[in-house]
């Protein structure tokens, strides 16, 4: 399986709507990979809070149809990142979505957790409430967004859902670049997933971003990771491996006692 992460600057200067074009640029070009990867909130910047109301947008809005048509036309699954979405009640999500080669939008994903400490993100946008899972025909992929990689019950629920391949797109910052490399490792080994985290690169509201996207196999080797600037992380990885060369050979999720899913309960 080919996975392209694009590492797209968000910088001043560059319109939503120039982005926009540039961002579907960049996923037609990688026609012939299996899946594209955008980072969170590239339409405005993740640190950019005082633009999220004016640049919030329906789920299918403009970024929606610009993402549908760069999937259909390089005939590739794509996580598009994330967007200020605006709900029907007015209520804002950071809001990620995954399309078919199809075009056709296979799923969304609310931002569970929400980043600021009482202030930006954390004020401003709703939480969302529902784990979400993707079927490719190469793997189940498991939705998490930036700030949800640092809360490890998240990804272990995806994992019961069935994830195989962890996607995290973010805007993560460079201060704590340390953070986004060693939480991305950890993700991998405990649950025994790839990961593929994208971030973006450039400058957000006066953040410098980490850009460092990363790809890592279930035993938390690093199989590809990019550098600071805008770049696009090209990785060939066979999820086949996370059952084969992994879970049954080190079967340690089949040793948990805390945690475990609510069994069914009879008819």
């Amino acid at each position: 399986m080919r996975a392209s992460l694009l590492q797209m600057r968000v910088d001043e200067g560059e319109s939503v709507g120039e982005r926009r074009l540039r961002a579907s640029a960049l996923v037609r070009g990688q026609a012939g990979a299996d899946l594209v990867v955008l980072p969170e909130l590239w339409t405005t910047g993740a640190f950019a809070f005082e633009d999220f109301d004016a640049w919030a947008e329906p789920l299918k809005g403009p970024t929606h149809d610009a993402m549908s048509a760069a999937a259909r036309d390089a005939g590739v699954w794509l996580h598009a990142g994330s967007i200020p979405e605006r709900s029907d009640d007015g209520t804002l999500f950071n809001t990620a979505l995954v399309f078919a080669p199809s075009g056709e939008l296979a799923a969304s994903y609310r931002k569970i957790h929400r980043f600021g400490f009482d202030k930006g993100e954390a004020v401003l946008m709703g939480a969302g409430g529902d784990l979400v899972t993707v079927a490719l025909p190469q793997t189940t992929l498991g939705l998490g967004t930036c700030y949800d990689l640092r809360f490890p019950e998240l990804f272990r629920g995806l994992v019961d859902a069935g994830a195989q391949t962890l996607v995290v797109p973010a805007g993560w910052p460079e201060r704590r670049r340390a953070h986004w490399t060693l939480l991305a490792r950890a993700r991998a080994v405990e649950n025994q997933c790839f990961v593929l985290a994208c971030g973006t690169a450039g400058t957000h509201a006066g953040v410098p971003q980490a850009g460092h996207s990363i790809v890592v196999d279930p035993w938390g080797e690093v199989l590809a990771e990019a550098g600071g600037g805008e770049e696009i992380l090209t990785v060939d990885f066979d999820p086949a491996r996370v059952v084969a060369d992994t879970r049954h050979a080190f079967p340690v999720l089949k040793d948990r006692r805390l945690g475990l899913p609510t069994p069914p309960r009879p008819a």
